[in-house]
């Protein structure tokens, strides 16, 4: 752990919020708290230099938003945006967040990221009250791209064969994608560990080449097929 530690310390280790998906997500949060008659908790888990969490709180006005992560460098960016951050994550030994505490859960760009994405799948439900809200997002396996990459032979966007280089796809970019996720994958993941009424949009992917774009903002409406998978998810009783 303490490799992925160092890597994510690494200032050139991408850690903003791509704009689209950052739009699905805030989207679902706006419903969420124009719909609450008291003020809502909401931890951004993996917050990153504090993109979303920012919007969050522009969103959300009235509502408590905390944004958390583990890695030291990206937290100083997000506190001097004036944020409230706290240094944690979902790995062990856990979210230093007592349970049943927080109505919504963000966890954007985070479980593609993790070794052991069961455990903090399991951490989220944890702090989150029964009925609790859980936005999600993460690169699709099978984005539309992607499927025409195997087809030929190649690495498909996203994936990751090295913590240092790239390797057979296209781009220059280390993430850290450790896992992904196909949107039947995903679906079941958190219907398994007590996850219900999801509702899923696609969105686009900001590295498509410019004349695909078109392309890409089309296909965001066939989320099994959408460069990105968001989610609304609520906990089960």
């Amino acid at each position: 752990m303490a490799e992925l530690r160092d890597f994510y310390e690494n200032p050139e280790t991408p850690v903003s919020a791509a704009e689209d998906r950052t739009a699905r997500i805030v989207g679902f949060l706006r419903q969420i708290a124009a719909a609450a008659s008291e003020p809502l908790t909401i931890l951004d888990v993996g917050c990153g230099d504090g993109g979303i969490t920012r919007m969050a709180v522009e969103a959300a006005p009235g509502h408590r938003v905390i944004g958390m992560d583990w890695a030291a460098a990206p937290l100083r960016t997000a506190s001097r945006k004036g944020l409230t951050v706290v240094r944690g994550g979902a790995a062990h030994p856990g979210l230093p967040v007592a349970s049943g505490r927080v109505d919504v859960v963000i966890f954007s760009e985070v479980i593609e990221h993790l070794v052991d994405p069961d455990a903090a799948i399991i951490e989220l439900r944890r702090v989150l009250r029964p009925g609790g809200h859980l936005l999600l997002s993460t690169p699709n396996l099978a984005a539309w791209f992607n499927r025409g990459m195997l087809l030929l032979g190649m690495q498909p966007v996203f994936s990751e064969v090295s913590m240092v280089h790239v390797f057979g796809r296209p781009g220059s970019s280390v993430a850290g994608h450790l896992r992904l996720f196909t949107l039947p994958a995903l679906r079941e993941f958190l219907l398994t560990y007590g996850f219900a009424e999801l509702i899923v949009r696609g969105a686009g992917y900001h590295d498509v080449p410019k004349p695909l774009k078109p392309v890409d903002r089309l296909l965001r409406h066939w989320p099994s097929a959408a460069a990105i998978l968001t989610v609304h998810a609520r906990k089960s009783p």
